[in-house]
């Protein structure tokens, strides 16, 4: 009995994997869940004023996702993430190179064109909403539901 806590023990700590046989289990690389093999692209967000924000986006917790969101200008845009960055935790956010290491965003806002990529891990399931603060309309919002 103490030689299997003490096995299990020493796999938690050392982050080992017991392999089983199941072929449709993606292997990660040595960076885990930040390896590339568990990466995916989501489709661009274009922020223009009056136009849909796209979606629904259907996630996979435990994956690591990249996503860009872009302004064309047609006016001042914000988006209020809120309840969606409580839900996953968010590795960078990237502006003109610069990448910023948050712990959590309340929103974004975009005073001119210009592009904002967000990575970030899938991680606690529900159904989430970005949205356009003040906006009442059904395309204004991007629905995800994290599995």
């Amino acid at each position: 009995m103490k030689g299997a806590l003490f096995l299990a023990a020493s796999l938690l700590f050392t982050g080992a994997v017991i392999a089983d046989d199941d072929d449709d289990k993606q292997e990660l690389g040595m960076a885990g869940l930040l390896s590339g093999s568990n990466k995916v692209d989501l489709p661009e967000v274009v922020l223009s004023v009056g136009e849909p924000l796209g979606g629904p986006w259907e996630l996979k917790s435990g994956t690591y996702y990249e996503v860009e969101f872009t302004a064309d200008g047609s006016g001042e845009i914000g988006l209020d993430i809120s309840e969606f960055s409580r839900a996953v935790w968010i590795d960078e956010v990237v502006i003109e190179g610069l990448e910023i290491r948050p712990y959590g965003v309340e929103s974004i806002e975009f005073d001119d064109a210009g592009t904002m990529e967000i990575g970030f891990v899938a991680v606690k399931p529900g159904k989430y909403t970005i949205r356009i603060p003040g906006s009442t309309g059904k395309t204004q919002k991007l629905d995800i539901e994290i599995k």
